[in-house]
């Protein structure tokens, strides 16, 4: 099998966010033939606008952000939950990558979901509402591969994930389950 090409979104913009930590372990679990890029152009996007969403006219960054996720085989979407849901970084990555309507670059995409927030409900609130609208988007929700991590304001507050067994495990579990689902398309 060629090059498997994973882009990871990452919910949570502090640059020590354990949210963004848990993306780079799952980098580092990918196994050879895959390659899992972090997205850093999130903050830039403006909110999703349809007056700005015209043929010449996208912002820049919304056009950056819809070729690295047509660039990609699939998604890795890695959210914490704000206020109960899913944060607006992230809700407006996929409005701008669902457009235009019925033929966005997320249009069959292969995607898992990994939630982690402080509290012991692991962002499944959060989790739950990424799937909703990803799969209004035509995305295809991997659900099986699907990770949530609870307490993590605890778990990882003094180790990064990368150095956490368990971790590793369930992080390498979901890049094989999303991997695995990209080859059985190619091989279809």
């Amino acid at each position: 099998m060629s090059q498997t090409r994973i882009l990871a979104l990452v919910g949570s913009l502090r640059a020590a966010s354990i949210n963004r930590r848990l993306a780079e372990a799952a980098a580092r679990t990918a196994p050879a033939g895959v390659e899992i890029t972090l997205y850093e152009g999130l903050a830039d996007i403006p909110f999703y606008n349809e007056d700005l969403d015209v043929a010449d006219a996208v912002p820049a960054a919304a056009v950056a952000l819809r070729e690295a996720v047509a660039a990609t085989d699939a998604v890795l979407l890695v959210t914490p939950e704000y206020n109960g849901t899913l944060p607006a970084v992230l809700k407006n990555a996929i409005d701008w990558a669902s457009r235009p309507y019925a033929a966005g670059v997320l249009k069959g995409k292969d995607v898992a979901v990994i939630s982690a927030s402080i509290s012991s409900n692991a962002a499944k609130w959060s989790h739950d509402d990424a799937v909703k609208a990803l799969g209004v988007a035509g995305a295809n929700v991997i659900e099986e591969a699907s990770l949530n991590f609870g307490a993590i304001g605890s778990r990882f507050a003094q180790t990064h994930p990368a150095d956490d067994a368990e971790a590793l495990t369930q992080l390498a579990a979901t890049v094989r389950l999303l991997t695995d689902s990209v080859a059985a398309k190619a091989n279809a």
